[in-house]
């Protein structure tokens, strides 16, 4: 066991990397998915898996529990507002849903999305790039759109209640 907690070096990570991008206008690579994945772990009571299966990186305790999920994070810099993807979905793989940890240019978590693999595979049929599918590839926005608003920096675990990201109100 190393000298330093976990959640010590996740919140040092999160300083190098935001120093990083500051210093040299880059991202540093691999960051912002193990930030991304501490995160939804600690916020949405998720166990991260040891063994990567290959589909999922975490099991669900509490109402989730048992649940397979994939965690997928984004860093949104205020000067990038779309296009942005999230990583690839593994389509091919056994899971039960995708979390998406929106993280801002500091590498703190704002929002997490989730989406069950329904939604998901509901949203790929109705894409209308057959390669973009087999690539498991989808936007933020898209995501957004298709899933769930289950935590936010404000107001922190949204689970039990009703959100519409279909409304303007």
């Amino acid at each position: 066991m190393g000298v330093y907690s976990v959640d010590k070096l996740i919140t040092e990570a999160r300083r190098l990397a935001a120093e990083f991008r500051r210093t040299t206008g880059k991202p540093l690579p691999g960051v912002s998915g193990e930030i991304a994945e501490h995160d939804a772990a600690r916020l949405l009571g998720l166990e991260l898996c040891k063994e990567r299966p290959g589909g999922y990186d975490a099991i669900g305790l509490g109402q989730r529990e048992g649940d397979r999920v994939q965690i997928k994070g984004r860093v949104i810099f205020g000067e990038e507002k779309s296009g942005q993807r999230i990583g690839q979905l593994k389509l091919d793989k056994d899971w039960d849903s995708v979390v998406l940890v929106i993280l801002d240019e500091d590498y703190e978590a704002t929002e997490i999305y989730e989406a069950s693999r329904e939604e998901v595979e509901d949203a790929m049929d109705d894409s209308s790039s057959s390669s973009r599918k087999k690539r498991g590839a989808m936007t933020v926005a898209r995501f957004r759109i298709i899933s769930r608003l289950v935590w936010t920096r404000e107001e922190g675990a949204r689970d039990d209640e009703v959100w519409d990201n279909h409304s303007d109100a």
